[in-house]
């Protein structure tokens, strides 16, 4: 709803203060002030150091941050792939049809991500699809559990699209393949992105399934962070959750650029 007067926009304001400082910002910061401490035994951290740093942006570390990256990559692609393609699929479905396909997708994130971890561990511990101890099982973990959400996505921006071009293109002879490839998923596209970018922050994130699934050399970075902060290193810890978060939200920026880039077109 809109605000017009002065008043009314400052009362919405504070209210949005309110509930932003305590639940969403004040949280972040003192894991990043944390994340520079050596002890906190006051109101603020002390003892400033930048080693958490350093060692939160090397070795093992790393390798594990590369590991997120590497994961969320494969599994928003494959996410969006599936996704929007089921959602094609769909919209060619009766009421019925749809609803139980829409259905099939939600079930992953209708019930806890560590049932679906447990599932494909026992689903993929033996031959002919032996995928336990490997990466990929992680990747597939991943994959499941962000799908839903790229389906849900680019549904919704199906619904909302203008089928006036697909029948202008289709009533000068273009074929199916020529609709969907150069009319239809070029409008979907900022809605793609999108869901790409949802799909990639929220495998960065995971962190039940994967604590299910991941081999030791596939170490995803919210396991150390997991891991810091169950030895007691929590400074160490915060430092990992905040490379963690940076590399996040670079990710989310580089998918926005492309989604401008997309509306524009």
């Amino acid at each position: 709803m809109l605000v017009h007067s002065r008043k009314a926009k400052g009362a919405v304001w504070a209210v949005f203060l309110v509930l932003f400082l305590p639940l969403f910002a004040l949280p972040l910061l003192v894991v990043l002030g944390a994340s520079f401490a050596t002890h906190w035994s006051a109101v603020l951290p002390s003892g400033l150091t930048t080693a958490h740093y350093r060692a939160a942006t090397r070795g093992e570390a790393l390798q594990a941050l590369t590991t997120s990256l590497l994961t969320a990559l494969a599994a928003s692609l494959l996410a969006l792939a599936a996704g929007t393609w089921a959602a094609l699929a769909a919209a060619a479905l009766g009421r019925r049809s749809r609803r139980l396909l829409d259905a099939v997708f939600v079930l992953p994130v209708a019930v806890p991500s560590v049932v679906v971890g447990l599932a494909l561990l026992v689903a993929f511990s033996r031959p002919p699809l032996l995928l336990n101890g490997t990466r990929w099982i992680v990747i597939l973990g991943h994959t499941v559990l962000v799908t839903a959400f790229a389906h849900q996505s680019v549904s919704a921006a199906i619904r909302r699209l203008d089928t006036a071009y697909e029948q202008a293109a289709a009533s000068l002879g273009a074929s199916p393949g020529y609709v969907l490839w150069r009319v239809k998923l070029p409008l979907l596209l900022p809605s793609l992105t999108a869901a790409a970018g949802l799909c990639f922050a929220l495998s960065m994130g995971e962190l039940s399934a994967t604590m299910m699934l991941y081999p030791p050399d596939w170490t995803p970075l919210p396991v150390l962070v997991y891991a810091a902060t169950d030895r007691g290193a929590l400074f160490a810890g915060s430092a990992v959750a905040v490379v963690l978060m940076t590399a996040t939200l670079l990710g989310l920026l580089a998918v926005s650029r492309v989604r401008t880039r997309a509306t524009h077109r």
